[in-house]
C-alpha cells in the first residue's frame, strides 16, 4: 500500500503538470489532503493558463481530497494567502514539496541578467517564500516535512544552466541550515535531485530516453523524504527507478605551518601539496558549518604541540 500519509496535509508547488502532478497524485493516493499549487504558464514561466484544477479533479475522481491554488511562488503575499487558506480549511500543514520551477537556458556569455534573476526568483526565492510561510505553523505543531528540489545541474554543473545550477545548489545550502534550525521542532528538511521527462526536459533528451524517464518513478524518493519516518539533511537523487544519495564532503586536507614556511611562500607549498589536499580518502560529511573551522584549528594546534 505504500507509506501512509493519512491525516496529513501537503502543499505541492508547480503541481499542475509533470513531476509536480505526479507528486500530488502520489501523496493523495496515500491519504494526504493535497494543495495543488500552480499559477499556470509555459516552461519559461510566461503564460496565464492553469492546470491545477485538472489535477484536483483527477485526485477527487480517485477518491482523494484536494484543492487548487494559483499563487505564484515569487509573490510572498500570495503564498501567505495560500497558507492562510489551507489553515482555515484544514487546520494544519504537515508537508511542503517545493517543486515549482522554470528554465531559461543559455550559455553564460549569452545569458541576459534578467533571465538569471528570474530563474533564481522562482527556484530559490520561491522555495524561501513557501518555507517562510509554513514555518511558524510547523513550529507551532511541532512537526513538519519539507522537500526542496535540487538538481544534478546544481550539484555537479551543466553547460548552459548557470542560472538554474546556481539556484539549485543554493537550495542545498537552504536545506542544510533549515534542517538544523528545525530539528528541535521535529521539522525535517531534505532535498530531491530528480531526473524525469517533463516539459522542462523535452528538448534536452532523446525520445527513447524521455520515455524511460517517467516522472512517477521519482515519486518514491519524494515520499520517503516527506514521510514521518523521513531522515533530515539528506539529498536523494532519483530517476528511471534508480536512487542515490549525494553528499557535500570535506577532505582531511593538509596543514602548512608558518613556523616552517614563510607566509610569502605558503601559496607555492599549497600548490605543491594540492594532490594530497584533494585526496578523497578519509573525507567526511560535516555536521554543520563549524566543523571546517574546528578541523583547521585542531590541525594547527597539533602542530604547536
Amino acid at each position: 500500500m505504500g507509506l501512509d500519509f493519512s491525516e496529513r496535509v501537503a502543499i505541492v508547488t508547480g503541481a499542475g503538470g509533470g513531476l509536480g502532478r505526479e507528486h500530488a497524485l502520489a501523496l493523495a493516493r496515500r491519504g494526504a489532503k493535497v494543495v495543488v499549487n500552480d499559477p499556470g504558464g509555459s516552461v519559461d514561466g510566461r503564460g496565464n493558463s492553469s492546470a491545477a484544477e485538472k489535477v484536483v479533479q483527477e485526485i477527487e475522481a480517485a477518491g482523494g481530497i484536494a484543492m487548487a491554488n494559483h499563487a505564484s511562488v515569487t509573490d510572498f503575499a500570495a503564498v501567505e494567502a495560500m497558507v492562510a487558506q489551507v489553515m482555515e480549511r484544514w487546520g494544519q500543514i504537515d508537508v511542503l514539496v517545493n517543486n515549482a520551477g522554470i528554465l531559461r537556458d543559455r550559455s553564460f556569455a549569452k545569458m541576459e541578467l534578467d533571465d538569471f534573476r528570474q530563474v533564481l526568483d522562482v527556484h530559490l526565492m520561491g522555495s524561501v517564500h513557501c518555507c517562510k510561510a509554513v514555518w511558524p505553523h510547523m513550529q507551532a505543531a511541532g512537526y513538519g516535512r519539507i522537500v526542496l528540489t535540487t538538481s544534478s545541474s546544481g550539484l555537479f554543473g551543466n553547460f548552459g544552466q548557470s542560472n538554474y545550477g546556481a539556484a539549485k545548489m543554493a537550495l542545498v545550502g537552504l536545506m542544510q541550515t533549515l534542517a538544523l534550525e528545525g530539528a528541535k521542532y521535529h521539522i525535517h528538511v531534505n532535498a530531491l535531485a530528480p531526473t524525469a521527462a517533463t516539459r522542462m526536459t523535452e528538448g534536452l533528451m532523446a525520445p527513447e530516453v524521455l520515455r524511460a524517464l517517467r516522472p512517477e518513478l521519482v515519486c518514491p524518493a519524494m515520499l520517503v523524504l516527506a514521510h514521518e519516518s523521513a531522515p533530515t539533511r539528506t539529498i536523494l537523487c532519483a530517476g528511471a527507478g534508480s536512487f542515490e544519495a549525494s553528499h557535500i564532503t570535506m577532505t582531511r586536507g593538509i596543514h602548512i605551518s608558518t613556523d616552517c614556511v614563510p607566509l610569502t611562500e605558503m601559496d607555492t607549498r599549497l600548490a605543491e601539496q594540492l594532490p594530497q589536499l584533494l585526496d578523497r580518502q578519509g573525507d567526511s560529511v560535516p555536521d554543520n558549518g563549524f566543523v571546517q573551522a574546528d578541523m583547521e584549528m585542531r590541525k594547527a594546534l597539533q602542530k604547536l604541540h
